[in-house]
């Protein structure tokens, strides 16, 4: 366990480290972040547009009130479905488009850029070559002008992230040329922000839509469709369930090495489960079943009571006989609750604790795994909406696809953690024990 432990500290703690500090997965993970709030709410009306029930299975005349009450809202939201996902279009639907410009936002203001400005020039470039001015049929003789809205959405979201580093990188290396219009200090701060991201923007647009246009004329794929069909085998790759779990699995290693291996990893894992959320999204809003396994809920899996799926370890700390664990038990279990786990993690500590670092590494993983085939052996429901992180894990189960059962399969996962950790937790109890003893000791002789 020395040697584990070492090899850990000698190789992966300084790429942990390296891959938490890096400018572009920070803004990655911040950019995804500041969309949430929108996600959740056009989640909040996919929800409303979706009760939980099959009207082809059941009798309004032999139901009870309650199904009922479920059967009128079905039927009132079919004929209103057009104006009730409105908001949903607006806000979920247009993940691609929110994310070019709150990323580019980000590593534009960690280089201390204009970070407004460059999100606009990065969401105006986004549009141009992820969208086309196409005309629709109104009528009998009229057209109406309308954009095309596929990339607009989840799909357009690995190339919202390609054109977020490449237009802030490309205006970023203008402002090092020196290439600017320098203005006497009378002059108003907006005229020189203006005059100045004119050229910026205007050679942004000469090279990805220059880019756009060859791919069209050489190989009769638009920018995105080029970019998607590169990715696909990686996009692939990590859609690999094993893939994924590794990636948990190298998450709560690096928590084990005393690094918030979440937000490490949280913008690969994150990415491709609102891409699979969103997919699935998509199809509910079609009147379809999701069927995408790889979706936001199953990082949730992952997270119950924090990296490291510790909420079953709360549960064996509160009969605990140490008094430290049990007592830290009683603070963490509501944090717990909401998948947040420092106060265990550093608390207990886990954090370069060999006896207890198996368990905390491998029962994430092998959550997400059965949550995976769950789903896909229609066990559990797909996750189609977006819930918002740091609820309760019961919310956020139910709220995931609307189902029951999706919780019951969580509280599964708990009992499997505490499965998992009941020996590492005896062995480490015995060794809090003994600790509290000599302590004890110790304090005794100090006050002799």
């Amino acid at each position: 366990m020395k040697r584990l432990t070492g090899f850990l500290d000698k190789y992966l703690l300084p790429l942990g480290t390296k891959l938490g500090n890096q400018r572009h997965l920070k803004a990655l993970s911040n950019g995804m972040m500041m969309t949430l709030p929108l996600l959740v709410i056009g989640s909040i009306f996919m929800m409303l547009n979706n009760p939980p029930i099959n009207i082809q299975t059941v009798n309004m005349e032999t139901s009870n009130v309650f199904i009922r009450f479920l059967i009128n809202w079905k039927q009132w939201t079919i004929a209103n479905s057009e104006w009730l996902l409105a908001p949903y279009h607006m806000t979920f639907g247009m993940l691609g488009l929110m994310t070019s410009f709150s990323v580019s936002y980000c590593l534009a203001k960690s280089y201390k850029m204009d970070a407004a400005v460059s999100g606009i020039m990065t969401m105006s470039v986004f549009l141009l070559v992820c969208s086309s001015v196409v005309q629709v049929p109104v009528g009998d003789n009229g057209t109406i002008s309308a954009i095309t809205s596929q990339y607009l959405s989840s799909d357009g979201l690995f190339v919202a992230l390609i054109l977020s580093f490449a237009c802030v990188e490309i205006t970023r290396m203008v402002d090092k040329l020196g290439i600017k219009v320098k203005f006497p200090s009378s002059v108003p701060s907006m005229v020189s922000t203006f005059v100045n991201s004119l050229l910026p923007l205007f050679i942004n647009i000469i090279v990805i839509y220059g880019i756009n246009l060859m791919l069209i004329s050489t190989l009769g794929m638009s920018f995105p469709e080029a970019i998607m069909s590169l990715l696909t085998p990686a996009i692939d790759v990590g859609n690999n369930i094993w893939v994924y779990a590794g990636i948990i699995m190298f998450s709560n290693v690096l928590w084990f090495l005393g690094i918030n291996g979440t937000s490490v990893v949280f913008s690969i894992a994150f990415m491709i489960g609102l891409a699979g959320t969103g997919a699935n999204a998509e199809m509910v809003a079609r009147g379809l079943e999701p069927t995408n396994p790889m979706n936001l809920q199953l990082f949730r899996y992952a997270m119950l009571g924090g990296a490291g799926g510790t909420l079953g370890l709360v549960i064996l700390m509160w009969k605990s006989k140490s008094a430290k664990l049990k007592s830290l038990a009683r603070i963490s279990v509501v944090p717990g609750i909401c998948s947040i786990n420092e106060p265990i993690t550093f608390g207990v500590p886990i954090a370069y604790n060999p006896i207890m670092a198996i368990p905390y590494i491998l029962t994430p993983s092998i959550c997400v795994v059965l949550g995976y085939y769950a789903q896909v052996w229609g066990f559990i429901t797909p996750g189609y909406i977006a819930d918002p992180s740091f609820i309760p894990f019961f919310i956020q189960g139910w709220m995931s696809g609307m189902d029951i059962r999706n919780v019951i399969f969580m509280f599964f996962c708990i009992g499997l953690s505490v499965v998992t950790f009941y020996p590492f937790f005896k062995a480490y109890e015995k060794v809090a024990i003994q600790q509290e003893v000599e302590e004890a000791k110790e304090e005794e002789e100090f006050e002799w």
